[in-house]
């Protein structure tokens, strides 16, 4: 078991090396230079697709079709996982504060990047017999690339990684933090999480999007309110903090030993791999929520993953970081903790107590949203590798619960690694059936955007 580990272990840093950050980081600025720089020149209309629609009609859900917001709410529950708190603070040891300017970058390549997935899913979708969409890369792969075997092996990868990285990684992170913070047997944990989910995903799409949309926004609101509190406290350690990301981002104090060319790499491996991780923005995974919406249009649903990416990364991932990089004075981060007690220890320093207390609830929030999101993701995959036949999946919902409860309690070095190696898989399908389609989102592109245009007018 130890040599089929390592062996696991070797692949997987294989997959996420140097290799597969600069194929993504290629790949989002291909489509933001094609997209005429679409998030930022377009940005007023990115914002009237997306939260300019909340209160329109196009904006709710009709029979068994969710909303566009429904579907935005699913999606940020799959992508605001724990990477968003103990993801930053590792980012932050292994690369130095310089990693976080990188996961910036990663962040405006990823916006283009997510809304050419997102459209291509809402492009490429069907209508079931039941009335629901269904979509994701799986669809355009097959239907538009003309790939099938690269859509199989998507979807597959899906469904390994909806048992890892969507369960068992997510179910023990929320039981050690609990636990710590709370005292409560991580066993104990996992029952309770796993009775929670399967409650929610007994309701099928309607009950997850329902969730998402209600608890979603709440829970990164609170986070997002407190985290800027915290600021607000440390705010003469801010011109520091932003400083030092700067000057680590090209070196820093590196350059003077020698070393700046490592430093840099360092920080941009570190940095761009932690912001596509928490994005997931190339992966894949969230068009398929997206390609379930009542979309206006696939370029007004692709607008929502721009706005995802930037809620996920630009927001909640730097507000992380600041809040650690000006704790105890804007020395904390050296102390030499790293993931979850790094972040616990800078919320405790402003808030006392019950700072730890708060980011273990939030992540305890954030791993049971991504475990119902990322439920449904594996259960898409396999109505897609069944022919989408009528299929309840019992199989799969019973062994996905029960990996919640095993997860809490489990040792997951192998599981860490076989979920990056499945996410791995399932990206490179995914960029290159981008790649392939890309002439097709920036005419989709052109047509969407003209509309407005004409409405304007």
């Amino acid at each position: 078991m130890e040599g089929f580990s390592l062996a696991i272990r070797a692949v997987s840093s294989f997959v996420w090396g140097p290799g597969m950050v600069a194929l993504l980081a290629g790949v989002g600025l291909w489509f933001t230079v094609r997209l005429g720089f679409l998030p930022f020149a377009r940005a007023g209309t990115v914002f009237r697709y997306t939260v300019g629609s909340l209160f329109g009609a196009g904006n709710r859900s009709q029979g068994k079709k969710i909303s566009p917001f429904q579907a935005v709410s699913t999606a940020l529950a799959g992508t605001m996982g724990t990477g968003n708190i103990t993801g930053v603070a590792t980012a932050i040891v292994a690369g130095g504060p310089g990693a976080i300017f990188w996961m910036w970058i990663s962040a405006f390549l990823g916006m283009s990047l997510k809304y050419a997935e997102v459209l291509l899913s809402v492009e490429y979708r069907r209508a079931g017999k039941n009335g629901e969409y269904y979509g994701g890369p799986m669809y355009y792969l097959r239907d538009g690339a003309g790939r099938p075997g690269l859509a199989v092996l998507f979807a597959l990868c899906c469904v390994g990684a909806s048992f890892g990285i969507g369960n068992m990684s997510q179910s023990n992170s929320m039981a050690q933090a609990i636990g710590g913070a709370f005292s409560i047997p991580p066993l104990a944990i996992g029952i309770a999480a796993a009775l929670l989910v399967a409650g929610v995903i007994a309701g099928g799409i309607g009950r997850i999007a329902t969730v998402a949309e209600r608890a979603v926004p709440l829970a990164s609101l609170v986070y997002l309110g407190v985290s800027a509190a915290v600021l607000y406290r440390n705010m003469d350690q801010l011109p520091g903090a932003f400083a030092l990301i700067f000057q680590e981002a090209w070196g820093g104090r590196a350059m003077a030993g020698g070393l700046w060319g490592y430093g840099v790499c360092r920080a941009m491996r570190y940095g761009m791999a932690r912001g596509v991780f928490s994005n997931e923005a190339g992966l894949g995974s969230a068009p398929i929520a997206h390609g379930a919406a009542n979309a206006q249009s696939p370029a007004a649903q692709g607008c929502w993953g721009i706005f995802e990416v930037f809620v996920d990364t630009i927001l909640c991932c730097t507000l992380t970081t600041l809040v650690i990089l000006t704790a105890g004075q804007g020395t904390l981060w050296q102390n030499g903790l790293d993931g979850a007690p790094l972040a616990v220890a800078a919320f405790v320093s402003a808030l006392g107590s019950w700072g730890g207390a708060f980011v273990a609830v939030s992540m305890a929030f954030f791993a049971l949203s991504s475990m119902i999101s990322w439920y449904f993701y594996g259960e898409r995959c396999l109505i897609f590798l069944s022919g989408e036949r009528k299929n309840t999946f019992l199989w799969y919902k019973v062994l996905f619960i029960l990996l919640i409860v095993i997860g809490s309690v489990a040792k997951l070095a192998l599981v860490w690694d076989l979920s990056d190696l499945f996410n791995g898989l399932m990206t490179l399908p995914n960029l290159i059936g981008l790649l392939l389609l890309s002439p097709v989102v920036v005419k989709a592109t052109q047509k969407g955007f003209r509309k407005v245009k004409r409405k304007n007018i």
